[in-house]
C-alpha cells in the first residue's frame, strides 16, 4: 500500500496536500478556539467563498498564467477598473447591468490580448508588460471618476442580493431563532470557472500545452507545440477572468472607487503559490490555488472574530506562510534533482 501512493505522490501532489492539511487544521482550530462565536457554524464556512468568490476566479488566471512561467501584477487593477467601469456605466451612462457587464468582459479580453502579443510575441518580460498594464488599469480608473459610486442599478442589485438557501443545514441560535445558511450566485459563478477551468487544463490539448510551455519552451517547440499561441491564449484567459472576477468583486462590493483591489494581485499570486504552484512554471492546480484563498480568507476570519488584532496580521501571515511554501517548492526541486 505504502509503496502504491509513492509511485503516485509526486513533489506536485505534496505541495496540493499539504495545502489542503494546512486549511484543515487552521479552519479545525477556529472551530475549537472560536465555537462561543459562532466559528463552527456553516455560514462562517460559506462566507469564506462569499467574500473570496472574486479572488478564487482571479487566481485561477494568475495560476493558468504562472504554469507558463509567466506573472502578471496587472490583475488587482484590471478589477478595480471593472468595478469602477462598471459602477460609471450603471449610474451615469445608465446602461443595463446585462449589458455594461458585457461591456468589461471585452475589456479584460482585448486587454488580455495586448499583454499577451507583448509578451508572446515581443518577447518583452512579463512583471514588465504586466506593470505597465497595473498602471495604465490604475490611472484609468481615476480618469473615469475619482470619487466613489455606490450602484443602484435594480438589476445589478438583486444580482448581488439573490440569495441561495441551504435549509438542510439550518441552525439554532443564542436566542432559539431558526439560522439559514446562504451563498449568492457570485459563489456558484467562480466554482463553475474553477470546474471548468480544472477540467480543461487536465484534460484538453491546450491545458497540456501550457504545462509543456512552462515546463521547457525548448522541448515544447520540439513537440511540435506553438508556444507563442499557448502564452498568447493564456494572457486572453487570464484577462477574460480578471474582469470576471471584478464582476463578482463588485457584486460583493456594490460600488467602484479608485483604490478598490489595491494588492489583489499579491493575494492571487499568494494564493497560487500557497497552493502549489511553482514560480518557475509548469506546475499549478487550481484546486490548490482555491484551498490557498481559502487559508487567506480563514486568516481574515480568524482577525475579525477575535476582534482585537489589526486587520494588517493577515499580510503579516500569508508573507510568512508565502516564504514557507516557496522554501518547500525549493527543497523539493533539490531533491528531485539529486534523485535524478
Amino acid at each position: 500500500m505504502i509503496k502504491f501512493f509513492k509511485e503516485r505522490i509526486d513533489e506536485k501532489t505534496y505541495l496540493l496536500l499539504i495545502t489542503i492539511l494546512m486549511f484543515i487544521v487552521m479552519y479545525g482550530a477556529g472551530m475549537i478556539i472560536f465555537a462561543d462565536k459562532g466559528f463552527a457554524k456553516p455560514q462562517m464556512f460559506f462566507n469564506l467563498f462569499i467574500n473570496n468568490a472574486g479572488l478564487i476566479v482571479t487566481a485561477v488566471g494568475m495560476t493558468m498564467v504562472m504554469i507558463t512561467g509567466g506573472i502578471d501584477i496587472s490583475v488587482g487593477s484590471v478589477v478595480g477598473l471593472t468595478c469602477m467601469m462598471l459602477a460609471y456605466m450603471m449610474e451615469f451612462m445608465k446602461i443595463p447591468a446585462g449589458l455594461a457587464m458585457a461591456v468589461v468582459l471585452v475589456y479584460g479580453i482585448l486587454f488580455g490580448c495586448v499583454q499577451g502579443f507583448l509578451v508572446a510575441y515581443l518577447k518583452i518580460q512579463p512583471f514588465i508588460v504586466t506593470l505597465a498594464g497595473m498602471f495604465f488599469c490604475r490611472g484609468l480608473t481615476a480618469v473615469i471618476n475619482s470619487e466613489m459610486i455606490n450602484i443602484s442599478n435594480a438589476v445589478f442589485l438583486k444580482i448581488a442580493q439573490f440569495k441561495i438557501y441551504f435549509p438542510f443545514l439550518a441552525t439554532l441560535n443564542k436566542k432559539g431563532k431558526l439560522i439559514t445558511p446562504f451563498i449568492y450566485p457570485s459563489v456558484i459563478i467562480a466554482f463553475v470557472v474553477l470546474i471548468l477551468i480544472y477540467i480543461m487544463l487536465k484534460y484538453t490539448k491546450f491545458g497540456r500545452a501550457i504545462y509543456a510551455v512552462g515546463g521547457s519552451e525548448q522541448s515544447a517547440l520540439l513537440m511540435g507545440l506553438n508556444v507563442r499561441t499557448t502564452k498568447m491564449k493564456t494572457y486572453i484567459f487570464n484577462g477574460f477572468l480578471a474582469s470576471l472576477g471584478g464582476i463578482l468583486f463588485c457584486l460583493n462590493t456594490c460600488a467602484g472607487f479608485v483604490e478598490q483591489a489595491r494588492g489583489f494581485e499579491m493575494e492571487a499570486i499568494a494564493s497560487s503559490v500557497i497552493g502549489g504552484t511553482l514560480l518557475t512554471g509548469g506546475v499549478g492546480n487550481v484546486i490548490g490555488s482555491l484551498f490557498g484563498v481559502l487559508i487567506k480568507g480563514t486568516i481574515e476570519s480568524f482577525i475579525t472574530t477575535q476582534g482585537t488584532l489589526s486587520s494588517w496580521w493577515t499580510r503579516i501571515v500569508i508573507s510568512l506562510l508565502l516564504a514557507f511554501f516557496i522554501v518547500l517548492q525549493s527543497i523539493f526541486a533539490s531533491i528531485k534533482a539529486k534523485n535524478k
